[in-house]
């Protein structure tokens, strides 16, 4: 390519090689971290056991969500829910790949949280194919109003969306 950084693309080959290899490595780092995470939580806790980390407003609880983000569609049949998020997941990562590849280019923030986007989804997609549900484990709460337990992958997911966010209020996409 010869086309300069200004114009979003790259001028040489190893500029695009290191632009997935960013991708890589961060989905790698976000992806180990999640599963190991879940998987202590499998290994320790029992389907939902919690432990209060800070009273009044922080735990760590052992649940399976079987639905989407806060439970959606978790009363549907299971190979029903499961085919649905496997194939929306796949899409999702298809989709964020593309804009990775095309929008992310020269713009490490913006690459920064597609990648943290696509590790996010990817983390999930494996629980979905392990378990047919994901594991969360990070419960939120002040008394006894609770924010929907969410884990790594998920934490990733809105952080990187929330850099996309700022993005575009800053106007940098």
């Amino acid at each position: 390519m010869k086309r300069n950084a200004a114009d979003g693309l790259f001028t040489k080959s190893s500029d695009l090689k290191n632009h997935y290899m960013r991708l890589a490595v961060l989905c790698g780092i976000v992806v180990l971290v999640d599963q190991v995470t879940k998987q202590i939580i499998l290994s320790v806790f029992a389907l939902n056991e919690s432990l209060e980390v800070i009273p009044g407003f922080f735990a760590l609880t052992h649940v399976h969500n079987t639905g989407g983000a806060f439970g959606l569609f978790a009363g549907k049949a299971s190979s029903i829910r499961t085919a649905f998020f496997l194939a929306v997941s796949c899409l999702s990562l298809g989709v964020i790949f593309y804009l990775y590849t095309t929008i992310a280019r020269g713009k490490p923030w913006v690459a920064a949280a597609f990648s943290l986007i696509f590790a996010g989804a990817l983390g999930n997609l494996i629980d979905r194919i392990r378990f047919g549900e994901v594991v969360d484990f990070l419960d939120f709460y002040i008394g006894t109003t609770h924010w929907p337990a969410f884990n790594v992958a998920d934490s990733a997911i809105c952080v990187g969306v929330g850099i996309l966010l700022l993005n575009v209020v800053l106007k940098k996409i």
